[in-house]
């Protein structure tokens, strides 16, 4: 069975700085009719786990601790029986969200993760948050980069903990080493590609 990439939009609300937006987050599958990993859990599990269908779900990664990418992880995790990976820089952030549970391993950079025959490898990439961590598919020539890189540029930098300098140094350092071609699947709107960010970035 060849692995694929199936995206989930999932609708929702986010609060700064005592305003509310709302906001529609991409939540990002990765397998086969067997099994899949999930990337971020925003929102509200049920149409994560409708889109799962059944399917073995071997990790739920998370890209980073910002509420909107985090709220339905612990249900989901009951939903679905996979266990939560998350950077243990970003846990300021799960606590106050998720004060009451624990995720269940340590994201890391260079940890690796295997579904549906392709590997995923971490890319820690501070900026967004301090634990803010990418995932590169080489197999699938495609890199999941949560609210680090979007289409047109960095991830913003007016959330708690963020800072620009360092989005832009982790997104050279880590990203632009990546091959042009490599596909960018981003936390939030449409895809673009490494090599047409090259000069998004200061």
């Amino acid at each position: 069975m060849t692995a694929r990439i199936e995206r989930v939009v999932v609708p929702g609300v986010f609060s700064l700085d005592g305003q509310d937006f709302d906001v529609e987050n991409n939540v990002w599958l990765v397998g086969d009719d067997d099994e899949v990993l999930v990337i971020d859990a925003p929102h509200d599990a049920a149409p994560i786990v409708e889109a799962v269908g059944g399917r073995d779900v071997t990790a739920i990664v998370l890209t980073h601790g910002h509420n909107d990418h985090i709220t339905a992880a612990v249900d989901l995790r009951a939903a679905v029986g996979a266990p939560i990976w998350f950077h243990p820089m970003d846990r300021m952030l799960w606590d106050v969200v998720h004060p009451e549970a624990e995720p269940d391993r340590e994201l890391t950079s260079a940890a690796r993760f295997r579904v549906a025959g392709v590997e995923l490898v971490t890319l820690h990439t501070p900026g967004h948050s301090p634990g803010s961590v990418c995932l590169h598919a080489p197999d699938l020539a495609t890199v999941f980069t949560g609210d680090t890189l979007f289409n047109g540029g960095p991830g913003a930098t007016g959330r708690s903990f963020s800072d620009r300098p360092t989005i832009e140094h982790s997104i050279r350092s880590e990203l632009f080493t990546l091959h042009g071609d490599t596909v960018v699947k981003t936390g939030h709107g449409d895809d673009t590609t490494i090599g047409a960010e090259l000069g998004n970035v200061g």
